[in-house]
């Protein structure tokens, strides 16, 4: 088994893979969602983690185009709390900070921290781990990076401050992904799934009357354009359920109703 991970060892994507599997996984060490995808497709991973949304910056979503596009499946889910903190090289402080790298999702989620801080340049990077490790490698003086305890530990840096994230309970939702098939999965009692509506009044409201009349509960609905269609719209939708029974009765209207339907995964709920 291998993992695909976006960054490098000590990033998020490696803690999720760690827990959601093993601690003895091998990982594959991506820097951009699209390598991620191409890892999997292309068979040298079997599986990888990757992040779809966060408590506080909101959905990412280019990956929602890359899973579909590359018809993945949803093997399951997992919510990381995520705590920011500032590291360095060792025996520098906040006075020593010229610049800080970090992925730009890390800068939103740590603004109010920042704003103290104004003569601090926030300098976007691809991963928050591979920036400690950048630091650590080259030595670098008057940089820091926004990573977790385990990328200060595995680089040996400093935490110059820690737990800097704008809201202390922040969570980022990873999903775990494969190319295997998808399979009738009755245990289930969450899915992903994606359609278009027609372009006319009351279209989406019908669809979304159906999952309430279904017993399906809406978790989550995201809209994104169809590049090739001026003015109409996918929708990625999550719903939660009770009976298996209830969703398959809801796939089979909403096959009707709607245009391309698709069922992206189907798993455990991880949140209650």
């Amino acid at each position: 088994m291998k993992i695909a991970i976006q960054g490098v060892k000590g990033s998020f994507h490696h803690k999720v893979a760690q827990e959601f599997f093993n601690s003895g996984i091998d990982v594959i060490e991506c820097m951009s969602f699209p390598i991620l995808v191409d890892q999997l497709v292309t068979g040298k991973a079997t599986e990888a983690v990757m992040a779809i949304e966060n408590s506080i910056a909101g959905a990412i979503l280019p990956n929602y185009a890359l899973i579909d596009q590359h018809k993945l499946t949803i093997e399951g889910e997992f919510y990381l709390d995520i705590q920011h903190n500032l590291m360095g090289l060792p025996g520098q402080t906040i006075a020593d900070i010229k610049e800080v790298w970090s992925h730009p999702m890390a800068h939103i989620q740590c603004r109010r921290f920042f704003q103290k801080y104004p003569s601090i340049k926030l300098v976007e990077d691809t991963d928050t781990a591979g920036v400690a490790r950048q630091i650590q490698k080259e030595g670098l003086k008057g940089i820091g990076a926004i990573a977790s305890v385990t990328a200060s530990q595995i680089y040996d840096l400093d935490i110059i401050a820690p737990q800097i994230q704008t809201i202390k309970h922040n969570e980022t939702r990873f999903f775990v992904l494969s190319t295997k098939e998808k399979q009738i999965n009755t245990d289930c009692n969450k899915a992903s799934i994606c359609f278009t509506a027609d372009h006319k009044r009351g279209s989406l409201a019908t669809i979304l009357n159906v999952m309430s009349d279904c017993k399906l509960n809406l978790t989550k609905i995201q809209s994104m354009p169809v590049i090739e269609t001026p003015w109409q719209y996918v929708f990625f939708v999550d719903v939660t359920f009770d009976a298996y029974s209830d969703y398959e009765k809801a796939k089979k209207v909403l096959d009707i109703m709607s245009t391309d339907l698709k069922v992206l995964g189907e798993y455990k709920n991880q949140k209650r």
